[in-house]
């Protein structure tokens, strides 16, 4: 079941769901907006090493905006901190952001029951496009969960993601034993 906008608001005052910086007008029907965080990043390395700690540059986005382009991974960052303690979020593209030609997730659009961070995007586009900081990106839905939760994310000892951040994370792969 997802959540409505009703049940979204009743688990923001149970403190079951945290988003900062919130605001009321990106509530909608049963999701919640997020903007494009000021940070970009791409890869150094053309070619990308599964067991190998790929490095990133880091960069800002300029008040006039910045040009992606096709053949280009860039990993961006929600302006949006999240926490979920009870529900699995979903990420999704707004409709908006896909007429662009812009997808800004290749794989991983679901959260953990946990997770408390912003969110990394895999940002690809389909013709060079100029994006912008705190634009809105994408929309998280809140699914609800059966069972008791035994393995919380932010509590696992190898979680990979936990580190608070407003920058966008590269992959952590190459912690994988394989």
């Amino acid at each position: 079941m997802i959540l409505t906008d009703e049940q979204i608001l009743a688990e923001m005052e149970r403190g079951t769901i945290v988003i900062e910086p919130y605001d009321r007008s990106c509530l909608g029907t049963n999701s919640y907006d997020v903007h494009l965080g000021r940070y970009l990043a791409t890869y150094r390395d053309r070619v990308l090493d599964a067991r190998k700690h790929n490095q990133i540059e880091v960069f800002e986005i300029p008040e006039e905006g910045f040009v992606l382009e096709q053949n280009t991974l860039y990993l961006g960052v929600t302006e949006e901190y999240t926490e979920t303690h009870a529900h699995v979020p979903f990420l999704e593209g707004k409709s908006s952001v896909g007429r662009l030609g812009i997808d800004i997730h290749a794989t991983a659009g679901k959260g953990d029951v946990g997770f408390s961070n912003t969110w990394t995007l895999e940002i690809s586009v389909t013709q060079p496009v100029r994006v912008y900081h705190n634009m809105p990106i994408g929309q998280l839905i809140y699914f609800t969960v059966e069972g008791a939760i035994q393995n919380y994310y932010n509590r696992k000892p190898n979680a990979k993601y936990n580190q608070r951040t407003d920058k966008p994370v590269e992959s952590m792969m190459w912690m994988n034993k394989f």
